[in-house]
């Protein structure tokens, strides 16, 4: 099991290096992108999240873009690599639950692909979510803050010393194993 975790992803050059420098020859990689939860069915059926891989060396053939009206058809595909960027933690795991396609998530990444998360995809991965209340507006609702339970922990994605009190109260209540992810700073987690 591996899981690459950023706060920025593709957006830092730090990032993107490690991130790209962890997979396997990128031109085939094959790779599953979930995009967030702004995602409408024109922009997944659109170039957008293609071509933004593309930026990255990613083969257009190699890419699958996951639709939320449809998660049934990205079972069982034959991929490298899981990706999932930046944007409202709360809605990002809402959406992955009332769709079930966090099991497949799961599977996937215990079967040996490649977990990319950048801020909200890196967050859904740890034990739980609560912690993220003061940055991410929970806008939907969502009661479960169980992440998906493949960090051992929880992370707090774009840290300054601005959020360090709110780590230190993490820090003891000693529930989870806390770590920190600055903007330019990559975790790699292998099991």
């Amino acid at each position: 099991m591996k899981l690459i975790l950023t706060s920025t992803d593709f957006l830092t050059d730090n990032s993107r290096n490690k991130i790209l420098s962890e997979l396997k020859d990128v031109s085939k990689c094959k790779i599953l992108y979930i995009p967030n939860e702004n995602a409408t069915i024109e922009k997944i059926k659109s170039n957008k999240y293609y071509d933004r891989l593309q930026e990255y060396g990613f083969k257009r053939e190699n890419i699958y873009v996951f639709n939320y009206e449809e998660p049934n058809k990205f079972k069982n595909l034959n991929i490298d690599a899981i990706y999932i960027g930046g944007g409202n933690t709360f809605s990002m795991l809402k959406i992955l639950k009332d769709t079930k396609f966090d099991k497949e998530i799961i599977k996937y990444v215990k079967n040996g692909v490649t977990y990319i998360g950048g801020s909200a995809g890196a967050h859904i991965v740890t034990k739980n979510i609560k912690h993220v209340l003061p940055f991410d507006n929970n806008s939907v609702g969502l009661n479960d803050y169980n992440g998906l339970g493949l960090f051992d922990g929880i992370l707090f994605c774009h840290y300054t010393d601005d959020r360090k009190k709110y780590v230190d109260d993490c820090k003891k209540r000693n529930k989870y194993n806390v770590s920190i992810l600055r903007d330019d700073e990559t975790i790699i987690y292998e099991e």
